[in-house]
């Protein structure tokens, strides 16, 4: 079984835990994603008390018995990957954003949707959670 390998010789989705992990990954992405990465964090962390901060499939993750929503930093925007289904019904909502099958795409010349973000999470987790 072939298992995606990542830069550092470790298989892509390797899961670590923790706030260091999360703290870490922010801190090694570009000084001006740095800020509104936190700000992604603190939205999801108060709308999921109860997950597990992670880093899963390179990314930073929210987890409660399964993955609930993702976030990531990319050289001009910011990446959240909350699933298909939560990109279906939250279509209206994100008609502003470029989306994909079960992402979004929120570039960095565009203001966060922080309250959108924080409802997504939850809906995520009643959808998705343990």
């Amino acid at each position: 079984m072939n298992k995606a390998i990542g830069s550092e010789g470790t298989p892509a989705n390797t899961d670590t835990t923790g706030e260091a992990s999360i703290d870490e990954y922010i801190a090694a992405q570009r000084t001006p994603a740095q800020e509104r990465l936190r700000l992604i964090r603190s939205a999801f962390a108060q709308a999921l008390p109860d997950a597990q901060e992670r880093i899963s499939w390179r990314m930073p993750t929210y987890w409660q018995g399964r993955n609930i929503i993702h976030f990531a930093s990319f050289q001009h925007h910011i990446g959240i990957y909350p699933g298909d289904k939560a990109v279906t019904h939250f279509a209206a909502q994100l008609q502003e954003f470029r989306t994909g099958k079960g992402s979004i795409v929120i570039d960095d010349e565009q203001d966060l949707p922080l309250e959108l973000l924080t409802e997504m999470a939850v809906w995520c987790l009643s959808a998705y959670g343990k």
